[in-house]
């Protein structure tokens, strides 16, 4: 059985963290960008990424984010992977040295294809629902088929993404990751025990299909 891996995005305090790592989350989101409701300090960070036990990846989020802060997000947090949600360019990722996440958000006149192969140098590439000038966690899904075929077991799938329609998203795509926020919450930034659990199960199900 070829297992997806899940991440679980805009975690903003150690119980949340917990809960998701216990329910079988792979990697854990925090958002550094100051305009989400998910957003979350850099000492806060350290310290629920201190009190979590080993082989979970923390991932640091921020959207067009100046150099130096990027630098003081590596010097604070143990991150493992960057994630780049604005418009910064293949270079401006590659800069920091550090493997990093690069999310693209399906606009209507999106070559696809074209950026997967710009971006070639990410370690994964996340793709997100569109919405004029909101650049993630809208709750919103995107057409699924539009994802080129040849790319599909190799993304990371986000946007809208919930337990009750996580299945019909891994049956479509069957995506290397899946990226969850707002789809496990009670409201923004604060998580849902039951909704986590939920979402890990139905992943699992759906893997065994």
């Amino acid at each position: 059985m070829v297992r997806t891996r899940i991440k679980i995005c805009g975690i903003t305090s150690y119980e949340d963290a917990i809960t998701a790592v216990s329910a079988g989350a792979d990697a854990l989101g925090f958002v550094f960008w100051e305009g989400s409701k998910r957003f979350v300090g850099l000492q806060q960070a350290y310290e629920i990424c201190m009190r979590l036990p080993p082989f979970v990846s923390f991932v640091g989020l921020t959207v067009n984010a100046e150099t130096r802060f990027v630098e003081e997000i590596l010097d604070t947090v143990p991150i493992d992977f960057l994630q780049f949600h604005g418009d910064e360019t293949p270079e401006q990722c590659q800069q920091f040295k550090k493997p990093f996440l690069k999310a693209i958000r399906m606009r209507p006149d999106l070559d696809i294809e074209q950026e997967i192969v710009r971006y070639s140098q990410a370690n994964g590439i996340l793709l997100d629902a569109y919405r004029k000038g909101v650049p993630g966690g809208t709750g919103e899904v995107f057409d699924w088929e539009r994802i080129p075929p040849a790319y599909r077991n190799s993304i990371i799938l986000a946007g809208g993404l919930t337990e009750n329609n996580i299945g019909a998203a891994i049956d479509c795509v069957r995506p290397y990751a899946v990226d969850v926020s707002g789809g496990v919450e009670l409201s923004p930034g604060v998580k849902s025990p039951g909704k986590i659990e939920g979402f890990t199960s139905a992943v699992t199900a759906a893997d065994r299909n």
